[in-house]
Formats: structure tokens, sequence, C-alpha cells
């Protein structure tokens, strides 16, 4: 548990840096929307840039791993989507609330807890992982959230807005151009790996530091709002790593260290990806915040059971 903990005190680290930040007047209200612009337009896009450039077609080729995990993560998606619309949310929100009950941390607690627990051998998993949410699930909340956002009713017209809309999103942009230039087998010059690096390291950290600055800010909560971040917390660390169990143990007959990456891979807290969504739409992110904070906390005691039962000690 303590290495679990160590994993995890810097999230909470960053987080503090931007709530103090904030509270202490040091930064102004309008920096955690200005800090997230930042990772939306330029870290995170050179992340995923980066990550698909580098993907190799013999790392990536593992269809029961990838069917196992993206099943988890969709199912859980699509699950919490139908009831945050069945209770009336809008499908923008709805979306944002699907991806926080869905979006495991695998770049930032992913890689080093799967070092610490695994070895080397986690590598190549947490890497489709990553993938798989950072690029496939983030593109199913965009496309979900662009159509919620449309007022256009006709089909072909708000097909045609919704894809002019993912035609400028950066999020969507830099995974595809990163394909096509992996596509090229041309290496990337060393000034533009470093360029590259250097905005991608930022990618977390600005992250986590917009998120503790939004949280710093003193707004009312909608009713019942704590509930559901426990709900989508519980979807998170309970449901999605149970589902991804049967999916890869008794579904798709995986070894057992892979059905253990699997599992502990879908049981990490949500990752920073929902809140950025939820400020770069401008929608309200108080439940997404909460259910990043809960998770994180939970995710603690439940990591740290889960390795324990599958005889990991950290």
């Amino acid at each position: 548990m303590l290495a679990t903990l160590e994993i995890l005190l810097p999230v909470f680290g960053l987080i503090f840096a931007g709530f103090a930040c904030r509270r202490r007047g040091v930064l102004g209200p309008n920096s955690a929307s200005e800090l997230n612009r930042f990772v939306v337009w330029l870290a995170l896009p050179a992340l995923l840039f980066d990550t698909m450039a580098h993907a190799t077609w013999q790392q990536l080729y593992q269809p029961a791993f990838v069917a196992t995990f993206s099943i988890g993560c969709v199912s859980v998606f699509l699950l919490t989507l139908f009831m945050r619309l069945m209770s009336g949310r809008h499908l923008a929100d709805a979306s944002v609330d699907a991806i926080a009950a869905s979006y495991p941390n695998t770049g930032y607690i992913g890689f080093p807890l799967g070092m610490i627990a695994f070895g080397s051998a986690s590598l190549t998993p947490t890497t489709i992982a990553t993938i798989l949410v950072a690029c496939v699930l983030f593109a199913l909340a965009i496309v979900l959230i662009e159509v919620g956002l449309q007022t256009e009713r006709t089909p072909h017209k708000l097909g045609l807005k919704v894809l002019n809309s993912l035609a400028r999103n950066p999020l969507i942009v830099s995974p595809i151009a990163g394909v096509l230039f992996a596509s090229t087998h041309v290496a990337l010059p060393p000034s533009a790996e470093t360029f590259l690096k250097l905005l991608s390291g930022a990618a977390s950290p600005c992250a986590l530091v917009s998120l503790g600055l939004f949280l710093a800010e003193k707004r009312p909560s909608e009713a019942g709002s704590r509930g559901i971040s426990l709900l989508l917390t519980a979807f998170k660390l309970l449901g999605q790593p149970a589902l991804t169990w049967w999916l890869a143990a008794r579904v798709f007959g995986l070894s057992a260290t892979l059905v253990e990456m699997a599992v502990v891979l879908a049981a990490l807290p949500t990752g920073t990806g929902p809140f950025m969504l939820a400020e770069f739409y401008r929608r309200e992110a108080h439940i997404t915040s909460r259910t990043i904070l809960l998770s994180t906390v939970g995710s603690v005691v439940t990591l740290s059971l889960l390795l324990l039962v599958m005889g990991h000690r950290p």
C-alpha cells in the first residue's frame, strides 16, 4: 500500500498546488480554463501524436487484450450515458459524466504502478490501454458531445457540422496525424522529438494543477451531485474492473498475467481527460472533478487490496 500511495501522492500534490495557488490569489479566476486550454491545444495533442507515431503494429496487435479492455471501458461508458440521459441530463453533460465513470488514468498512474507490480512486461499492455483510452474512448465522448451541442436537426447537415467540429479538434486530429506519420516509416528529427517530449511531459502535471484551480472555485452544486459522483466512482473502481476480469478470464481466456494487468488497468482512478473535456466545452465540471478526486482517494485502498489479492505486494 505504501508504494501505491507513493505513486498517488504526486497526483494529490499537483492538485493541491493548484488549489492553494487559487485560494491564495496567486493565480486568477481564469487560470483553470487558460491552463486547460494549453493542455488541450498543445500538451495533450503532442502526447497523442508522439504515442501513435512511435507505436508499431507488433506492439499493438493483441486483439484479445484490445477487445477485453475496450469492451470493458465502452460498456461502462454506455451504461452511465444511458442512466444519465434517462435522468434528464443533456447529451453533452451525460457524455462527460459517462467518460468520467470509464476513463482510467493509464498514462499518469498506469505505467509506474504496472512497473512496480509486473515489471517491464506491463509496458505493452499499458501502452495499448493508453491508446484505447486517449484515442478511442476520448473520440467517442467528443463525437457525442459535438452531436449534443449542435442545434441543426437535419441529419446530413448535423453530420457535416459534427465532422467539421471534429476536423478542428486537436484531440482527434493529433492521433490520426501520428498514425499517418508512422505509416511513412520516417524517423522524427531530434529537434522535433525534443519539442514533442517537452510538450507532452507538461500534459499530466498541468491538467492536475488545472483541476486543483477548478476545485478551489466556490460554486453552487446541483442537487444530488455528490451522490452521482459517488456512483460514478463506484462504477470506475468496482464495476469496470469486475467486468474486465469476467471478459479477460471467462470470455477471451487471456493468460493469468494479462488478466491481472487488464484488471489493474481497468481499476485505475479516473484520469484528468474528462475534466479537460468539461472545461474545453464549457460544461459544468463539478461532478467530473469530484469523481476524479473521490476515485483517486478510493483507489489507494482498492488498488492496494487488488494487488494484495493477486499476490503482488508493491
